[in-house]
């Protein structure tokens, strides 16, 4: 039921999603089961292909996160990462109130053990060809530097295991590449990061760098993640309105990618885009099956006992 064109986007998105899944893999509907069937059946699609989950309440994209978690128990997001953490669905995802993703992510689910601060990751596009992932996008904006250590492990194991990217390359964002600039925070981080044997860490780079082939995975705090990521964002709208049609620009279209993987949980969590059509959802459910089978969580686990 989340996100601005829910629940007609999320069900056309989860047609799309079902034509390419296995036959095994089954993919659950939570939110107003009425409202689900009637698309499906104006569509001429059986419903009989999922399962539902009916819920009666919605939180809304506007709502402060915490309290709706906690007062909204029959919302599709609160329901959701309810089965998640009993084990009854494998991975949940939802273009919903972000903000109430993480909190569900946090409180449901909850940190693996040794991880101070789970962050989202999102998807950097390369000039060359390829993709990169900038990791933290919000979920930190306040940041101390073994957290910045920790983002590019998430990152880095994420990489390899998901995008099968033997030794990822990983760079802090910084203003500038030597290792005495930036700020306190960057300064303390680049010398753990330099010292770690759990990353290959390639050193600074700047923001000019990010649509380069300098790293895998770019660390940075989610503050500045942010504001890189709403940046990046603009330029594919920016090209559209300009009427400019270019293949790199393209792939800032964030229909591609799906949504953004919250790492360092105890399960696949993907945070999908507010506006996400289905082309999105479908995108987004892939990403999460995708998290499933490479043995993501597992793999985290491992590397931080």
């Amino acid at each position: 039921m989340g996100g601005d064109y829910a629940p007609k986007a999320t069900v056309l998105g989860a047609i799309a999603a079902y034509k390419v899944l296995t036959a095994d893999q089954k993919l659950v509907l939570i939110g107003d089961k009425d409202q689900a069937v009637s698309i499906l059946q104006e569509n001429n699609f059986s419903p009989d292909h999922f399962d539902f989950v009916h819920t009666t309440e919605v939180i809304g994209m506007g709502e402060h996160p915490t309290k709706a978690i906690v007062q909204k128990t029959d919302s599709s997001i609160s329901v959701g990462f309810k089965l998640l953490k009993e084990g009854a669905i494998d991975a949940f995802s939802s273009a919903g109130n972000s903000g109430a993703m993480l909190v569900g992510a946090m409180f449901s689910v909850k940190s693996i053990p040794g991880i101070l601060r789970p962050a989202i990751a999102s998807f950097v596009p390369k000039l060359e060809g390829g993709l990169g992932i900038l990791i933290d996008v919000g979920a930190n904006a306040d940041c101390k530097p073994e957290y910045l250590l920790q983002f590019g492990v998430l990152g880095s194991l994420f990489v390899q295991h998901v995008y099968g990217l033997a030794n990822p390359r990983v760079a802090l964002i910084n203003i500038g590449e030597e290792e005495e600039k930036g700020n306190l925070l960057s300064i303390a981080a680049w010398q753990l990061m330099k010292e770690s044997k759990l990353i290959n860490f390639t050193g600074n780079v700047e923001g000019r760098d990010l649509f380069g082939d300098h790293a895998d995975v770019f660390v940075c705090d989610g503050f500045t993640g942010n504001v890189i990521l709403k940046l990046a964002e603009s330029f594919y709208v920016v090209t559209l309105k300009r009427k400019l049609k270019d293949e790199f620009f393209d792939r800032f279209n964030y229909e591609q990618y799906g949504g953004s993987p919250i790492l360092g949980i105890n399960a696949p969590v993907v945070v999908g885009h507010g506006i996400s059509n289905p082309e999105a959802i479908k995108n987004m459910v892939l990403l999460s099956k995708n998290m499933i089978e490479s043995g993501l969580t597992d793999k985290i686990k491992l590397a931080f006992q």
